[in-house]
């Protein structure tokens, strides 16, 4: 039996989430707020931080901000999957290379959007020094992200202009950003002809 491309699709999508949530849970429910280790030498390590609202932790208009933000991440993630349905139904076979770039930059939308409605419902709060547990923390829709992969591959010379001191690449994320951005990066850099093509 000939699997189709759609199922294929879903089945990925699944997965990425899959890996994204069970990475989240563990980190949440076996670390404090702030505690690390080192997974390769010092430039790769797992970071427990939670993202409040916006991407590297910035905020958006606090409580309604945080509303306003989860359900446009929500319409975002309906538009992605609609358009990749739209994408399968064409008669014209679609590359399979820019189905799995959205798909990516769907799963990894997914996955956040799941710590936004659900983590405040079914987690107590995280802290410096308190692992969570099963518990309520806030309300739907109002979850934090959990974030963890930390790469502070050098720390620039204290005489380079601007950056002197600061470390290279301060960003803590999430396998679900990683997702989005190596989704979006491939569809720009391999696939954007397909894109200049498009209505």
């Amino acid at each position: 039996m000939k699997i189709s491309k759609g199922t294929r699709l879903l089945a990925l999508g699944i997965v990425l989430v899959v890996i994204d949530q069970v990475i989240k849970v563990l980190v949440k429910t076996h670390m404090s707020i702030g505690e690390h280790f080192n997974v390769l030498g010092d430039w790769f390590q797992i970071l427990f931080i939670e993202n409040k609202g916006m991407a590297f932790g910035m905020s958006f208009g606090g409580v309604v901000g945080k509303y306003a933000l989860t359900a446009f991440r929500i319409v975002l993630f309906g538009f992605l999957v609609w358009w990749i349905s739209k994408l399968l139904k064409r008669e014209k076979p679609v590359p399979t290379g820019v189905l799995v770039g959205l798909t990516l930059i769907t799963a990894g939308a997914l996955g956040n959007i799941i710590d936004c409605l659900f983590y405040g419902l079914i987690f107590t709060e995280s802290a410096p020094g308190v692992v969570a547990t099963l518990g309520h923390y806030a309300p739907f829709m109002q979850g934090k992200v959990v974030d963890m992969f930390y790469f502070p591959l050098w720390t620039w010379p204290d005489w380079v202009p601007l950056v002197g001191g600061d470390i290279f690449f301060e960003p803590i994320f999430n396998f679900a950003d990683s997702c989005v951005t190596v989704g979006a990066i491939y569809l720009i850099l391999f696939q954007w002809k397909f894109f200049s093509k498009e209505e």
